[in-house]
């Protein structure tokens, strides 16, 4: 019977490479990589020409040395430093504490977070503001003789237009309600919260120095996508009147070509370095666990025992 059931001897495949399984070249991939790097770097690069040649002189650096002293570059630079600022705390100082109060304490009320952290992708930054000029023209003639009055105009001031930062928070909503709720997933924050509320923490203690270090990704993330939406907005403080980093290069692009095209490939570059930068922080050290996990694990260890208490 053994040796009626036997199985039969495997047929010998093709000789393989000593290095190991035979790859298939993949012709498509190299089609798609070029495909892709034609399309991103293709307008990259004659951007660069296009600084660097100037007709009857050749390719000089012109365009590059010159932009530190160009008027309003400065101004610019700074007013957007300041916006993107104030747009990132403001951002995080609404959306972290929700979030956490919403998986904390009312689960439920996720949904309904997420619909109205959405809603401003329905709103094209057309209507947004032309919805926030009606709003301030008619604000002043309602309020002339009350204390919102002077509201109206400080939120308009032109050194530091708080009515830009509050634009720019809600568009930049959907995007940072999405990575902070991905980061939240990728940890337990109730069983991290309770670990350290049975050793003694309270509440803010509890979130600062336990959930928020295990957010960092996210936080990081959440920051650049708000600085990089706050540096390559135009319409809605174009349409207002100011002259933010961005409105400031396409303003000069009639008079100085060269000279705006230069500064929108530095600001891509640097926008790319603080991209790479923030992964990098975010990632942090992949081989040893960080004193955050460890700790976080010793809450949740600790907090285990009074969990096994409960009838």
């Amino acid at each position: 019977m053994a040796a009626l059931t036997a199985a039969p001897a495997p047929e010998t495949s093709r000789a393989v490479p000593a290095g190991g399984t035979r790859r298939r070249p993949r012709v498509w991939r190299g089609v798609v990589g070029l495909i892709a790097a034609l399309y991103f770097l293709g307008p990259m690069v004659f951007s660069v020409i296009f600084t660097l040649d100037v007709p009857g002189q050749g390719f000089t650096l012109d365009s590059y040395s010159g932009i530190l002293g160009t008027d309003g570059f400065w101004p610019g630079v700074r007013l957007t430093g300041e916006l993107a600022a104030a747009t990132i705390a403001g951002v995080l100082l609404l959306l972290v504490p929700a979030l956490l109060a919403v998986r904390l304490t009312a689960p439920r009320l996720r949904v309904l977070v997420e619909i109205v952290c959405s809603l401003p992708l329905v709103v094209p930054a057309v209507a947004l503001t032309a919805g926030i000029s009606q709003v301030l023209s008619w604000g002043p003639d309602h309020f002339a003789n009350t204390p919102l009055f002077q509201t109206f105009n400080d939120i308009q001031n032109p050194s530091f237009p708080l009515v830009l930062v509050l634009a720019y928070i809600l568009m930049s909503m959907p995007l940072a309600y999405r990575t902070l709720d991905a980061g939240l997933r990728a940890i337990d924050v109730p069983t991290l919260v309770e670990a350290a509320r049975n050793c003694g923490a309270s509440w803010p203690r509890a979130v600062v120095q336990v959930v928020l270090p295990n957010m960092r990704g996210a936080l990081l993330n959440t920051a650049f996508l708000t600085l990089a939406l706050v540096l390559g907005e135009y319409t809605v403080s174009s349409i207002l009147g100011y002259t933010p980093f961005a409105v400031w290069i396409v303003s000069i692009g009639d008079s100085q070509a060269q000279t705006s095209v230069a500064v929108s490939v530095i600001s891509l570059f640097l926008t790319w370095g603080l991209l790479l930068l923030l992964a990098a922080v975010g990632r942090g050290p992949s081989r040893r666990p960080s004193r955050t996990s460890r700790s976080s694990r010793r809450l949740a260890a600790a907090a285990a025992p009074a969990a096994q208490e409960i009838p």
